[in-house]
Formats: structure tokens, sequence, C-alpha cells
């Protein structure tokens, strides 16, 4: 895995029965959107029961701490923290008791003026009990909840004072409700199940338990679902959209469908525009597994040239990125990939990966290739270039973190020992995805971004201070 890391999914279910096995197994669908911790609240009746853990969702949710746990309304959570929040005390579902009995919340995202927020209610005598931003939006609907003694009028209410990315599911009692922000940065669907409904953060879930997809919560949408109907609360004003462009090109499982555009057919189309963009003599076509064989398959299409498996995956090697040092993480790639040497000895091989960000995976796969006796290694990259800090989910924090801020284009391709190197353009990524440019997020590309933070460009600015190439050009090096 070379690409950025994802925060959280979530699900929410309501039924006729039982829920936690369905939760359970929703949550293994979406297994790749965290891998730290998970947890399920579920009403039992009398009120909202808890049980989470670290660790996969296998492992944290076993048959010891869940043989208790039971009722026909709950919500469930997946989580990679960024560096900033790994302690398991911020673990979700986060859980409140108030005047209004039980609430719990599961958070897919980042909340852009927390430390603002939390200053601000500190100073009115506020406490916290995690550094979570999800706690946050829990007790702003708590507050609200005393003045209004009713949860959508308190959800909206919440929504208007946070700014940033979030799709909630959030269980009041035994009502269960799912939550966008009004630009849609992160996924939430809807789903029948056969014995009542879900909200869950990727379409594959539902198919997991032979439901039927329904719908996409809309950005700014509250919606209640219940056993036997779904409530919807659109957002009342008009905001522009802003869908995170990632979750297409890495983050999703490729048989997800987000937002209208099923995910397998979105990379393949990436492929085939980076064949145009950046051709290449070559071969071979080889992804980097698992999340570049679709870009790596529709260049193969594109460029009329034969898809090959070039590299083994071990399945059973411990996650590179939780290494404690850059060292370690090294090493262990050759541990998780081992090529196959029937596919690249004595040929012109051309990669395929999601993205760079710091670029040192595949300087280690490419001297891999060529100890296998590839004659030529070239690379082309699914992502335009990834130039700028995400503040809206994604743990790619700082400038200094991405190889494209500090070297020339031909100065990576010396730096990883490839022959060439090629990026998709933006355009190029856009016109793959299938939705208008002002309707995704592209800031970690283009460095404009759709929410206002403190020292950026907002994307509707005229100007843009920066020294990389944001024109939308094809970026390759031959």
């Amino acid at each position: 895995m070379t690409g950025p890391r994802h925060s959280c999914g979530v699900v929410g279910v309501s039924s006729k029965f039982d829920v936690v096995l369905d939760i359970h197994r929703s949550l293994r669908m979406i297994q790749h959107r965290g891998q730290e911790s998970a947890g399920i609240s579920v009403f039992d009746g009398s009120g909202v029961r808890t049980v989470k853990g670290d660790g996969l969702v296998q492992v944290a949710l076993n048959e010891n701490n869940m043989k208790d746990l039971h009722g026909t309304s709950g919500i469930g959570h997946v989580r990679y923290p960024s560096a900033s929040s790994k302690d398991s005390i911020n673990a979700q579902p986060i859980d409140m008791h108030t005047s209004h009995g039980t609430m719990s919340i599961a958070h897919n995202g980042d909340i852009t003026n927390y430390s603002e927020l939390r200053t601000n209610y500190l100073g009115q005598g506020w406490s916290f009990l995690t550094s979570s931003d999800s706690e946050m939006m829990l007790k702003l609907i708590s507050k609200y909840m005393q003045q209004y003694k009713e949860p959508i009028k308190a959800i909206r209410s919440m929504m208007s004072e946070v700014d940033g990315a979030y799709s909630l599911t959030i269980l009041v009692n035994n009502r269960i409700f799912g939550v966008r922000d009004p630009y849609g940065f992160r996924p939430l669907c809807i789903g029948n199940t056969g014995d009542g409904h879900i909200l869950v953060s990727e379409s594959t879930a539902i198919e997991s338990l032979r439901g039927k997809f329904i719908r996409d919560v809309m950005p700014g949408e509250i919606v209640e679902i219940t056993d036997s109907k779904i409530l919807s609360y659109p957002n009342p004003a008009t905001s522009p959209k802003a869908h995170c462009m990632f979750e297409w090109i890495y983050f999703a499982r490729p048989d997800s469908v987000i937002d209208g555009r099923e995910v397998y057919l979105v990379r393949k189309n990436v492929g085939m525009i980076l064949s145009k963009e950046c051709p290449a003599d070559i071969d071979v076509v080889m992804s980097v597994p698992d999340s570049g064989r679709s870009h790596a398959l529709g260049y193969a299409i594109g460029a009329k040239v034969p898809y090959e498996e070039g590299f083994m995956k071990n399945r059973f090697v411990e996650r590179t990125f939780i290494l404690p040092d850059q060292k370690q993480r090294e090493e262990a790639v050759m541990m998780k990939m081992s090529p196959i040497k029937s596919t690249v000895n004595g040929k012109k091989v051309l990669i395929v990966d999601d993205s760079i960000v710091r670029g040192t995976t595949l300087l280690k796969l490419i001297g891999m290739l060529r100890d296998a006796g590839a004659k030529e290694v070239h690379v082309r990259i699914g992502c335009p270039p990834v130039i700028a800090p995400c503040y809206y989910g994604v743990d790619m924090k700082t400038r200094e973190q991405f190889i494209a801020n500090k070297f020339s284009l031909d100065e990576i391709t010396r730096r990883m020992g490839a022959d060439s190197l090629g990026y998709i353009s933006i355009e190029g990524l856009v016109k793959a995805i299938g939705l208008p440019e002002s309707d995704l997020c592209l800031a970690c590309v283009n460095n404009r971004y759709p929410t206002h933070i403190k020292g950026e460009v907002h994307r509707f600015q005229s100007t843009l201070q920066d020294d990389f190439d944001k024109t939308g050009q094809s970026k390759c090096k031959k």
C-alpha cells in the first residue's frame, strides 16, 4: 500500500430483528477504511450499550465481548486515526448520557474548526474526555437537545457550528440518524436489508447483507431510518459540493458505488486516459497490488499492451505503516511484495499505482523489478502529484512529506530509479470520475480548498501561490 491513509467508516442499521451481526458484517466489509479500532453501539430496550476495542473488527468485536449485545437499532465504526489521535480512548462509537437519554455517534471525516470550538467551550466550562472532534459534535447535539427537545433541530444546529468533513451515524436512544456535511466530502448511502434499513459508508456492505442499494445521502441531508421507512430532512441551503476524489482513486472498494460512480469503472477510466496522456514503449503492464490493479488494467486496454500480474502480495505480513521507523517500513515492503520473474525478466515493464505521497515504497519496488531482470521500468500514477495537506480526514497533514514538493519530475524519476514517470492530469482525473470539477475536492493536488482554511487558498479565489504546475496539464517524464 503506497497511498495515503484514510480515517474511518460508519454504519447504522434499524431492523425488525437483532442488528448486531448485520453491523458486524458491514464493518468487516468496510474494514479497509480503518484497522486501528472498531466498535458497535445498540439500543437494547432500556438504554444504549457499546462494545469497542483495538484492532481489526474480528479482534475488537469478538464472541466474548459481544455475547450480551442485542438490539434492533445500532451503529458501528471502524477507525484509522491520524497521528494526533491514536489513543484508544478515541475509539468509536462515543457515548453520552443526557437528560434525554443516551446518545452515541460514529464519525468519518475531520472537523476543521475543532480547535476553535474546543477553546471556546473550554472557556465556557465544558470538559472533554477525548481529543476527538466526534465528542465535540455529540456535546453540541446534547446542548441543542436541551433547547429543542428534538433530535433533528439539535443535529441541524450542531451542523451550523461545525465546518469540515463529516459523515455520521447517530443513535439517540432507539432512533438512528445519518448525516452528511453540506459539501459531501465523505460518502454515506442508504439501503434496504429486507428486514429494515441501513446507512453505511460504502454500498458494498449493503450487498453483503443481500440488501438493495437505494441512494446516497445528499450533501447537507439528515435522514432517519427505521425498520419500515426512511425520513429525509434535506439541506435547507444550497451549498457547493466537494466530493473527495481519493474515494474513487484509492479509498473505496472497487465494487462500491460512490455518488453514482462505480469505483472500478472510474479507476479503469483513469488508466485508459493515463495511457493516452502518458504513453510508453513497453512490453507489459502490471500493477502495485491491490489498489493499482484497476488503473493498470485500464492502462493496458488503452495502450493495447498485455496486462500481467507482476507482484505477489504476502497478505500475512504486518501493515508497514504501523512500524516505528522508516527503515523498518522499507524493509517490510520487501517482505510484503515479491516480483514474478517470468512477468518482468528481460522485458520493458510499466507499473501503475494509485498515487505517490513520499515515494519510498515505489523506490523499493522498482529496485526489486530491476533485480528480477526487468530491462526497463516505467511508472504511471493514477492521481496528479500530491502537493497540499488534507484537512478533511486523510492522514496527509504537512507539505514537507510530499515528494512532489521537494523535487522536480526529473529528480523524482531519477531518485526512484525509473526510466520514465507520468501522472494523470487534473483534467484527465476529472474526466475519469465523470462529475463536474466544481463538485470535487481536489485540494491535495491543486492547492485550492473547498472550505475556508486559515493560511490556505479557497478554491474560488482568483490567485494561487504555489511553485508547482497547477495548469492541469499532463505531467510525464519520458
